[in-house]
């Protein structure tokens, strides 16, 4: 019976505050999707990141004299700094990049977009080089600092792909901080429209509430309702922030990163991601509305 009564009263309040119902729903909507938002973003990033590091070389440049006298690398210092490196642990595979090569390389890849850049390239412009790629990407800064200034293995130069990974990364973090710096203000909103709404809908009943308590209610029982209609309404607006982030996924992200997901740049953001921060979701809405109707009622109302 009391059951009953509690859940006819939080649909009659749902219904009697129907616009501000709405409104709590959508701002808590909006709000959880910012949120969610950033959240995959993260996991993209941290999917991302490692397919960057799984593909990222560093690459050591060879002194000229050295690479002169030793073109195949095949004497020392060139020589044996390519042993030293491929029996360095996290090491996959090194491989030697004459002048010849280089210069080969280079005219290559302007050839077909810039004709007058790859007639302009000289053949001495590009030093011969040892290119490492790491089978356990956490080695990859001890190696590089272990050889990068080895002058007696004829280092002369280092190329660290790194610095190109953090610009990258930085960008997805800035769109990461958006998301959730949005998702702050909307949540401030959220708190104002809940807070209000929980006041509007208790002034409303105050005569009814009060003769609850005149024949024996608790104040718990009689608050029940209030605070539960801030709860749907948060769980229903974080479902419609799940649905939303579903279709960003198939109608944007999708459709916007296709060319970037196909040359494997940016790891996918698939259903499972979205699945996987939808608990996450409705997690923080209830919390959110929940706290927030609770506290709402300890401070303002006194029945």
């Amino acid at each position: 019976m009391r059951a009953n009564f509690i859940i006819r009263e939080v649909l009659n309040g749902l219904r009697r505050n129907v616009t501000m119902t709405v409104a709590m729903i959508l701002t808590t909507a909006i709000t959880l999707g910012m949120l969610g938002g950033g959240l995959l973003v993260i996991q993209m990033a941290n999917k991302s990141q490692k397919i960057f590091l799984d593909r990222v070389e560093m690459q050591f440049y060879i002194n000229d004299d050295v690479s002169a006298a030793d073109p195949d690398c095949q004497r020392a210092p060139c020589s044996t700094l390519r042993t030293n490196l491929e029996n360095e642990p996290g090491v996959g595979s090194v491989t030697y990049v004459s002048k010849a090569d280089a210069y080969k390389a280079a005219k290559a890849a302007f050839e077909q977009s810039a004709p007058e850049i790859a007639d302009m390239i000289s053949p001495d412009a590009n030093p011969a080089s040892l290119k490492v790629r790491m089978s356990d990407a956490s080695q990859f800064g001890a190696v590089l600092d272990k050889y990068a200034d080895r002058k007696d293995l004829g280092v002369d130069g280092v190329l660290d792909q790194r610095e190109l990974v953090k610009r990258i990364f930085s960008v997805l973090d800035g769109v990461r901080n958006a998301a959730f710096a949005v998702a702050a203000v909307l949540a401030v909103a959220a708190i104002l429209l809940i807070v209000n709404t929980v006041q509007v809908a208790a002034f409303t009943r105050r005569t009814e509430v009060s003769i609850m308590r005149l024949v024996g209610a608790t104040r718990w029982y009689t608050q029940l309702p209030f605070l539960l209609e801030a709860v749907v309404s948060a769980f229903i607006g974080s479902l419609l922030a799940i649905g939303g982030l579903f279709a960003a996924k198939v109608f944007f992200f999708d459709k916007a990163l296709n060319d970037l997901y196909g040359v494997n740049i940016l790891a996918r953001i698939t259903a499972g991601d979205v699945l996987f921060v939808s608990p996450w979701l409705i997690l923080a809405g209830i919390v959110l509305a929940g706290a927030t109707a609770y506290v709402t009622l300890r401070v303002y109302v006194r029945e």
